[in-house]
């Protein structure tokens, strides 16, 4: 590990227990934890796993992620929650986090969603602030606008734009669908499904525990 790393990891570590400090406030808290893979299938074949993993404990987030910023890179996060509403409800997650591997780097970031009936809209973004190569520093969004006529079923449309999967779009748009099973989720999404030349898909599995 390099010492640019070491920092990194030095960083995250130094955060994560201080929002676990000031969650432990909350005696009816209890730990909750998710994993969600996601196999991209790219048009040039060169197929990978993005992993991402959370821990919850009351309003404190906590998230590692692989592949996420880039290839053979990984991000630790620390954020905290907030929630409210009742007919038209929301939560907002400001989280910050630090970058190791190809890519190196701190993102300030967050997480967002809106639901009224059975719609609903989702966000995720960061800056990545690339500590080697500060011109490398990038925005990244994935946004989800979805319907959910029945408990187990969720499908609409989903945009992103990331550095994880390089194509001459920019952004990349399609639709997607989602069918929940207790607690696991499996989802497909397509982007680009008019341009077989960037045309990109990527199935995914997730789990509550």
């Amino acid at each position: 590990m390099g010492l640019r790393q070491a920092r990194a990891v030095l960083a995250a570590a130094l955060v994560a227990p201080v929002l676990a400090f000031a969650a432990s406030g909350n005696d009816d808290a209890t730990w909750t934890f998710s994993a969600n893979t996601m196999a991209y299938a790219p048009p040039d074949g060169d197929n990978f796993l993005l992993v991402v993993a959370t821990a919850d404990r009351g309003p404190l987030h906590l998230e590692a992620r692989y592949n996420y910023e880039a290839r053979d890179t990984g991000s630790v996060f620390a954020g905290w929650t907030l929630e409210g509403g009742e007919t038209l409800t929301y939560t907002f997650t400001p989280m910050f986090g630090v970058v190791a591997g190809e890519t190196e780097g701190i993102a300030p970031a967050f997480k967002a969603s809106l639901a009224y009936g059975v719609v609903d809209f989702y966000v995720e973004a960061e800056y990545l602030y690339d500590t080697d190569v500060s011109e490398d520093s990038y925005t990244y969004a994935w946004s989800e606008l979805g319907v959910s006529p029945a408990p187990w079923l969720r499908f609409g449309l989903v945009g992103q734009r990331t550095r994880v999967y390089e194509s001459s779009r920019d952004i990349q748009r399609g639709p997607f669908a989602q069918i929940v099973l207790g607690k696991a989720t499996l989802g497909v999404y397509v982007f680009n499904p008019d341009d077989s030349a960037n045309r990109l898909a990527i199935v995914s599995f997730a789990a509550d525990f």
